[in-house]
């Protein structure tokens, strides 16, 4: 639908905010602190097992019941934000990340830090749509790609750097308690954040009525999303996974006619399906998506060869594979900056640098053979992968996001979002079991070479469409 409002929320002529990129900065500190606890408790959960006598199946609710509620509630909160305020959803947010932390952090048992988790998912699903919708609204021309290179940035050095963040945490407090700081050292950032975004990011006042926010769409959405990501985290596949995918998938479909119902009435859906026809937006989300399912697998599969199989500490497991952080911080924000003139060509280079990397990676490692110094060995062509992965992310978000109406921007970055989570849980089933399936059969060199082809033929996958959507583009403009 493209009434006047529309019109005008895409080519807006009023002033810029004169506070945006202070309320850039409060956004992405928060957007950090949600992304980097994805990664951040994978090296804890041994002290997590030895303290509070967790089993390994709290163990694993540990880790995938956050990514399951983080993908539950993305496209109901970016569609939420776009309709009330991106404001108050962002500080609801950062309120319930905030609160789950602390009780994460002083949780007697298992089951309460299982709980806890459950709910810093949803306050961080919560928060990230509203990151990229504040973006589209602040933000205009050249400038939004920039800003897109900032939380590119964040997204790529939170993911990264978590374990060394984590390891760092353990090697000051001790074991004992050290994992409970992983959690603790989220309330200043929560509390700040909640303070900054007061004073710098400003209220939406003429609010959606609420008869328009679709709730059958929200609950066929979260129930297809649940069904479809429950399996895909599982560490064991039963019967009843294949169930949940299943059914999943049904009610993602029964999702996507809903919606068009709804539109075809003249209602306000959650998503617009006419949003995947808005240029550079649904090829966009579907390279995210594979693209996730690669990026993600690298550091799963190498942290664990780097402890398991050579005995490496938390720390220096994610000191070894800091040099992909850093490439990734070099090169989102180039890549902010070129996006808006070299378009999708930018995403290609990008990923063709990390497939080579990752290649590298892997060749390296046969070559290092189980030696102490493999972390040394992999250094150089993580850094490369990491330069390319900062040509991918960002720019591609700008490319998605280009072209959206801004009150439909929280829920598209919802959408995008979860692609993303999706693509690491399928990366993440894929690579860790044949992973797995290598060490399990006594070579310690199989498990990492599998699990790192398999990422490769992932990444190939993301790169197969870039090229696709480049040639598809005309000559003048690859965007």
């Amino acid at each position: 639908m493209t009434d006047a409002r529309t019109r005008s929320a895409a080519t807006p002529t009023d002033e810029p905010d004169p506070n945006r990129w202070k309320a850039l900065s409060v956004c992405l500190a928060a957007g950090f602190m949600t992304l980097l606890d994805v990664s951040i408790v994978n090296v804890a959960l041994p002290s997590i097992a030895q303290e509070l006598d967790a089993s390994p199946s709290a163990l694993q609710w540990v880790v995938s019941g956050y990514a399951l509620t983080f993908g539950l509630v993305l496209v109901s909160a970016g569609r939420l934000g776009d309709a009330r305020g991106r404001r108050s959803l962002f500080i609801v947010g950062v309120v319930v990340f905030t609160l789950a932390s602390l009780t994460a952090g002083l949780a007697p048992s298992a089951g309460w830090l299982v709980a806890a988790r459950l709910v810093q998912g949803i306050g961080g699903g919560i928060i990230n749509p509203q990151v990229s919708g504040i973006i589209q609204q602040l933000f205009r021309g050249a400038e939004r790609g920039r800003a897109f290179g900032r939380l590119g940035t964040t997204i790529g050095v939170s993911t990264a750097i978590g374990p060394v963040l984590g390891g760092v945490i353990l090697a000051v407090v001790g074991p004992e308690h050290g994992w409970r700081w992983v959690f603790l050292v989220n309330l200043p950032v929560g509390l700040l954040a909640v303070l900054l975004s007061l004073r710098y990011l400003s209220p939406r006042r003429d609010k959606e009525p609420a008869r328009d926010l679709d709730p059958v769409g929200a609950v066929l959405l979260g129930a297809g999303v649940v069904g479809v990501l429950w399996p895909l985290l599982s560490e064991q596949w039963e019967p009843v996974d294949l169930v949940l995918l299943v059914a999943g998938l049904v009610l993602l479909v029964a999702f996507a006619l809903w919606e068009r119902r709804v539109d075809a009435r003249g209602g306000t859906p959650m998503v617009r399906l006419a949003l995947f026809r808005v240029p550079g937006y649904g090829s966009s989300a579907l390279l995210a998506l594979a693209y996730f399912s690669g990026f993600t697998s690298i550091f799963f599969v190498l942290t664990l060869y780097l402890q398991d199989e050579l005995a490496y500490s938390p720390l220096a497991a994610g000191l070894a594979i800091t040099p992909f952080a850093l490439g990734s911080a070099v090169t989102s924000a180039v890549g902010g900056r070129v996006v808006s003139t070299r378009g999708r060509s930018v995403v290609v280079l990008g990923l063709v640098l990390v497939v080579v990397g990752v290649v590298a990676t892997d060749a390296l490692l046969a070559l290092a053979a189980g030696s102490s110094a493999t972390g040394w060995w992999i250094a150089a062509p993580l850094l490369v992968a990491g330069l390319g992965s900062g040509l991918v992310i960002s720019p591609n978000q700008t490319l998605a996001l280009e072209h959206v109406p801004v009150e439909q921007a929280g829920a598209a970055g919802g959408v995008l979002q979860t692609g993303q989570r999706l693509g690491s849980a399928v990366g993440i089933a894929v690579a860790g079991s044949l992973y797995f399936a290598g060490t399990g059969s006594g070579d310690t060199a199989a498990g990492v070479t599998h699990g790192l082809r398999a990422t490769v033929a992932l990444l190939v996958v993301a790169l197969v469409l870039g090229v696709v959507d480049l040639r598809r583009r005309s000559p003048d403009r690859a965007g």
